[in-house]
């Protein structure tokens, strides 16, 4: 090999190792969904790893890459095309692939490995994604995920060997009008991402029967010793479980009998008013035999169980007797849902289907946020299980503030009737529907308050935070039942659409500043809208409302942040700013600060100051400018910007 071609082969290597997860999430997307989740992670890595050219004699052990020079980027086209054909040559084909003397790497003994599940729209995104080729699968990917125009995508799929690219990419187009316009988003997300995976073992017993070896991995003992612990199965020869848990502990966490089941008026006589204080419900709340199965699923999931796991939510195993919240049939679904403390564990067991497992994380609740979970879910409607203390159940739509809220009716185990789910990321936004509840006199807290659903299987809680009024202390967010808080909703609800399966806890709208807008253009509102994960960490929008023709109308977004306090009780000290363009065509830039703010400065292009919490200055659309706020005893805090 001269020393040109190890030079090619060395920038060709640089370029699978700089953009190796970028490689393999377009190798799983193209590769048959028919090869089921397992083996197209796996097949996915190996393609990518067999993509490098062949290199000859190998580099010395502990030389470095080479670095990437003026054809970095036709090194990765090259890597990305070997990928793509590899990649489009496993269509059509079916079983397994032939034995070899020497695997294919990646090898994984003993396990399953699956991409971390998605919500609702991702798994509508699957499904499509699954009733086309891999042609068209390509063209997303190559759209989506590369970020290649249509001219060169095509140029892409010819040269892989595609044969009718054109019609490819049509069939493309019409996937991408069907499930909406976040397609790129979702395929970056973790349902497509084969780098980032969660684990299960394989079949058991099988292994097992087979082996019959002393030492297998702590894990494998663990599950093995958790099935043969079941009703029926073998005496169960480890000691110890996984994480060092005793085989004991585990046994008890999976026997129906020692599932915990709190009083049936509990709620009405204790402190801690959550999940911990619902009783079981539902018709098959006895039937040991759907709790065992329920519980050895949880355990233990089949290879073709579907897990969906909201954000920072674990799935690892019960280590302690749940607690059981419901058991029965829902839309003939048989369902079991079980607390263990700190998540929700939702069992389904459709007729002549695989069972599915959905994990949400749910620590720390109180009479809101532990008022109600997603019970059943269908094509455009959903079902809720209320808590105990729910006196009223109604619905409305946040779109329409000024439209009453409507009777819901309740079933005597605390099951909805159905309730038509919001809008997904990329559909239309024509209604927002919530459920607005009110919890009981028996416990003091007889107050009324809105959830919404965002794909989890928790619901959202919605709150408020109206505009600061001269010589009042701050104060802390209140329900969103009241008129300027249904209509600050009414202009906010759309954007929810963008928090859909990111563990969101709750979404607090504060009206954080108001500004009189320059030309006589009338009064406009400045609303920071924090969305708290049941992990911590939140996420900012700061938008400007202006008086609108419509009760709907979005408002104008200013400035987004992500993961820190701002617009929270720790981060009150907030500045928005926007360019806005007048009646007359002239175009200003809008600043505003919360209560804490005692002036407003811009620098840069735009050079202006103020002594108020406002600021409205001539500025062109696109002059660069730095908004900074004044805090009392010298401080200051940028305006959170896009």
């Amino acid at each position: 090999m001269d020393e040109r071609t190890r030079a090619d082969v060395e920038r060709a290597e640089a370029a699978i190792v700089e953009h190796y997860p970028r490689l393999v999430r377009l190798a799983y997307l193209v590769l048959p969904p028919s090869m089921g989740r397992h083996r197209r992670v796996l097949t996915a890595h190996g393609l990518v790893q067999r993509a490098l050219p062949w290199t000859g004699p190998r580099r010395p052990d502990g030389a470095l890459p080479a670095q990437r020079g003026p054809s970095g980027e036709d090194s990765y086209a090259l890597v990305r095309l070997r990928t793509l054909r590899l990649a489009l040559s496993y269509e059509g084909r079916s079983g397994r692939p032939p034995t070899r003397l020497l695997p294919s790497v990646p090898v994984v003994w003993g396990l399953r490995l699956f991409p971390l599940a998605g919500g609702a729209d991702e798994l509508a995104l699957d499904r499509a994604l699954s009733a086309v080729g891999s042609p068209v699968r390509a063209a997303v990917g190559l759209w989506h995920l590369e970020g290649l125009d249509e001219e060169t995508a095509r140029a892409v799929l010819e040269e892989a060997g595609v044969v009718g690219a054109d019609a490819a990419q049509r069939e493309a187009e019409l996937l991408d009008r069907d499930t909406g316009a976040g397609a790129a988003a979702l395929l970056n997300s973790g349902e497509f991402d084969p780098c980032t995976v969660q684990t299960r073992p394989t079949d058991l017993l099988r292994r097992r029967q087979r082996t019959r070896v002393s030492l297998v991995a702590g894990a494998v003992l663990a599950l093995v010793a958790v099935v043969a612990g079941l009703p029926g199965g073998d005496a169960a020869p480890p000691a110890t479980a996984a994480h060092g848990q005793p085989v004991a502990a585990a046994r008890q966490a999976l026997d129906p009998d020692r599932l915990l089941h709190t009083p049936n008026d509990q709620w009405a006589d204790t402190s801690r008013v959550d999940f911990t204080a619902w009783p079981a419900r539902g018709r098959q709340a006895g039937d040991k035999e759907l709790l065992a199965r329920a519980l050895r699923v949880w355990a233990a999931p089949p290879a073709d169980a579907r897990i969906t796991a909201s954000a920072d939510t674990s799935t690892r195993p019960p280590d302690h007797p749940p607690r059981l919240l419901y058991a029965g049939l829902i839309d003939n679904v048989m369902v079991v849902v079980f607390h263990d403390g700190e998540r929700l564990v939702r069992y389904a067991e459709p007729e002549e289907a695989t069972p599915t497992l959905h994990f949400a994380r749910v620590d720390d609740t109180d009479v809101t946020t532990g008022a109600a979970l997603v019970i059943g879910r269908g094509n455009g409607w959903m079902r809720y299980l209320v808590a105990p203390w729910v006196s009223d159940t109604t619905t409305r739509d946040l779109l329409a503030p000024d439209a009453p809220a409507r009777g819901l009716h309740l079933a005597p185990d605390g099951v909805t009737d159905r309730v038509p789910t919001p809008p997904a990321a990329g559909a239309g936004c024509g209604r927002w529907p919530v459920v607005q509840l009110r919890s009981s006199a028996r416990i003091v807290e007889n107050h009324a308050f809105l959830l919404t659903d965002l794909g989890d299987l928790a619901p959202v809680h919605l709150t408020y935070l109206p505009p600061p009024s001269a010589g009042e202390p701050p104060r802390a967010p209140r329900e969103a039942t009241g008129t300027p808080a249904l209509l600050s909703w009414a202009r906010t609800a759309c954007s929810l659409r963008a928090l859909r399966g990111t563990g969101v806890r709750s979404v607090n709208n504060w009206a954080f500043a108001e500004q009189r807008l320059p030309e006589d253009a009338g009064l406009a509102t400045w609303v920071c809208t924090r969305a708290d994960t049941w992990s911590g960490p939140g996420r900012v929008t700061v938008q400007l409302q202006p008086p609108a023709a419509h009760r709907a109308d979005p408002g104008r977004i200013a400035g987004r942040a992500a993961g820190g306090a701002a617009c929270s009780r720790f981060g009150r000290q907030v500045v928005g700013e926007l360019r806005w363009q007048a009646p007359s065509g002239k175009w200003y830039l809008l600043a505003a600060g919360s209560r804490a703010v005692e002036g407003i400065e811009v620098t840069g292009g735009v050079r202006a100051a103020t002594g108020d919490a406002t600021l409205a200055v001539r500025a062109g659309r696109q002059a660069p400018a730095e908004v900074t706020g004044r805090l009392p005893g010298g401080g200051s805090v940028r305006a959170i910007r896009p």
